[in-house]
C-alpha cells in the first residue's frame, strides 16, 4: 500500500508519495519509487501506486521506456498526454509476451474461481451446522444459485469501451481448453452441471473485459501537468489489471483540473483516510460506523412503536409502519446533508480556498505533510506500517517544468556526475533548448 497526494492551484502541481511497498503480503521495503517525470522536456509527471509492476514488470522500467520513446513529442492537452501512454501500454506483445499473458489469465481465473467455490463451501457448511446433513441435491441447488448469481453479475457489469464486445468470445475461443481444466480442477467435488459450465466459462471471458469486482492485483497511475496549450494544471488517473490477446483491462476512474471555476483541489490516492480526516474534520471509518448505526436506531425504533401500537389491526400497523419509515428516511437524509454542509462550509471550502493562493514551494511543503501524516498515524498505532520511508515531492509548473523538491536516489549524486550528464546527452549533443 501507500500514501499519495496531487494538490493543484493555478501556480501548478505539487505531486508526493511515499517509498513503501509490500512484498509477499507481509514484507514491507520503503526504497520504492514511484514518483517519476514523464518527459525529460516538458510538464508531464506520473505516479504509481497499488502494485508496483504491471504483469511481473516493474513500472519504472515501464515508465522509462514509454519516456524514451516520447523524445521531445508534445501534445496540446494533457488528456492526449495521458491517452498516448495507455495507447502504449495498449498497443502489444512489445512488453508482455504472449506466455506472460497466458500466465496472468490462468491466474486471475483459477483466484475467481476459487473464490466462488469458497462461497459455495461456506454456504454448504452453514446448512450442515444447522441440520447436522445435507443431500447431493441441496449441494446441486447451491452450487447452481451461487454460480449463476456470479454469472449475473458479470453479464450487466459495466463493458470497458477500449474493449471490443467479441473480446470474450475470443478469450473462450484460444483458452477454453485451460479453462475446462481450471473448473474440473477447482470445482472437483461439486456437480457442475452443463449449465454451470457454459456460466463459468462466460465468466471467465468477463474477466478481462467487464469491470464488477476490482482485482487486489491492479496499479493505480496518476498522471499530471500540462500540454502545451494548457495554463492550468490537471491530472487523470487510471486503475490497470493486465493484458490478455493484446488488450489491456482499464479504467479511468477519475479527471481533475484547475480552470476559472476551480481554482484548487487536494486529491488524495491509495491510503486516504488520514487526507480525508484533515480535510473535512471526521475520520470516515468513524461517520460510516455513525451512519449505518443511526439505520440500525431509527429501523429499530420504527419496529418498537409499531407494536406497542394496539390500537390498530395488522393492515392499519403496516401502513403506520411505511408511514413512520418515510418520515425517519426523510431525518436521516436531511440529517446526513447538514453534516456534509457543515463539513464543506467550515473545514473543506476553508482548506480549498487558502491553497488556491499558496505558492509553489508551499504546495510542496503541504503535499509531503499530508503524506507524512498517514505516515506518522500508522507508525503510532497497532496498524501495519504500510506507508513509510522517504517521500518523494516533486512540483510541476508551466514555467518550470517537472522539479524535484525531495528525491531519494540509490546512489549518491556527487559520486555519479555521468547519471546527470547523460540524462541530457541528446539535448546538449544537438544544442536544442528550444523545447523547454
Amino acid at each position: 500500500m501507500t500514501a499519495e497526494i496531487a494538490i493543484l492551484n493555478k501556480q501548478g502541481i505539487a505531486l508526493a508519495t511515499d517509498s513503501a511497498v509490500t512484498m509477499m503480503e507481509e514484507k514491507i521495503k520503503t526504497s520504492a519509487n514511484k514518483l517519476f517525470s514523464l518527459s525529460k522536456y516538458h510538464p508531464i509527471g506520473i505516479m504509481i501506486f497499488g502494485n508496483a509492476d504491471l504483469m511481473r514488470v516493474p513500472w519504472e522500467i515501464i515508465i522509462k521506456i514509454y519516456r524514451n520513446k516520447l523524445g521531445k513529442k508534445k501534445f496540446d492537452t494533457l488528456e492526449e498526454y495521458a491517452e498516448d501512454v495507455m495507447s502504449f501500454l495498449d498497443c502489444g506483445n512489445h512488453l508482455f509476451p504472449d506466455s506472460v499473458q497466458e500466465e496472468y489469465l490462468l491466474g486471475t481465473i483459477y483466484s475467481y474461481y476459487y473464490y466462488i467455490e469458497g462461497e459455495i463451501e461456506k454456504e454448504v457448511e452453514s446448512i450442515i451446522s444447522e441440520k447436522d446433513e445435507i443431500t447431493k441435491n441441496e449441494i446441486k441447488q447451491i452450487t447452481s444459485t451461487i454460480v449463476k448469481k456470479h454469472h449475473e453479475e458479470w453479464k450487466n457489469a459495466k463493458i470497458i469501451p477500449s474493449i471490443s464486445t467479441k473480446h470474450s468470445k475470443n478469450i473462450i475461443e484460444k483458452y477454453g481448453g485451460k479453462i475446462d481444466e481450471a473448473i474440473y480442477e477447482v470445482f472437483e467435488n461439486l456437480p457442475i452441471n452443463k449449465r454451470n459450465l457454459l456460466n463459468l466459462k462466460e465468466i471467465a471471458g468477463n474477466l478481462f473485459s467487464k469491470f464488477h469486482i476490482l482485482s487486489d492485483d491492479f496499479s493505480g497511475i496518476v498522471i499530471a501537468g500540462y500540454g502545451d496549450k494548457e495554463f492550468f494544471p490537471s491530472l487523470k488517473a487510471y486503475s490497470i489489471e493486465g493484458m490478455v490477446l493484446d488488450k489491456l483491462k482499464y479504467d479511468d476512474f477519475l479527471s481533475a483540473k484547475v480552470d476559472f471555476e476551480t481554482e484548487s483541489t487536494i486529491i488524495p490516492f491509495a491510503q486516504r483516510e488520514m487526507v480525508i480526516t484533515f480535510m473535512e474534520g471526521v475520520d470516515p471509518s468513524y461517520r460510516n460506523l455513525e451512519e449505518s448505526y443511526l439505520d440500525e436506531i431509527f429501523a429499530e425504533y420504527t419496529d418498537l412503536i409499531t407494536e406497542n401500537i394496539t390500537k390498530y389491526n395488522e393492515t392499519e400497523k403496516n401502513e403506520f409502519k411505511q408511514n413512520l419509515q418515510n418520515i425517519s428516511d426523510e431525518i436521516l437524509i436531511d440529517y446526513r446533508k447538514r453534516l456534509e454542509r457543515y463539513r464543506s462550509e467550515v473545514n473543506v471550502d476553508s482548506v480549498v480556498s487558502v491553497v488556491s493562493m499558496l505558492p509553489k514551494d508551499e504546495l510542496a511543503a503541504m503535499a509531503e505533510a499530508l503524506v507524512n501524516l498517514t505516515s506518522f498515524k500508522r507508525k503510532v498505532s497497532m496498524q501495519t506500517e504500510t506507508v513509510g520511508g522517504p517521500i518523494d515531492v516533486a512540483v510541476i509548473s508551466k514555467s518550470d517544468g517537472f522539479i524535484w523538491i525531495k528525491r531519494k536516489h540509490y546512489f549518491k549524486p556527487e559520486l555519479n556526475p555521468q547519471f546527470f550528464a547523460n540524462y541530457y546527452r541528446e539535448e546538449l549533443e544537438n544544442g536544442d533548448e528550444s523545447d523547454k
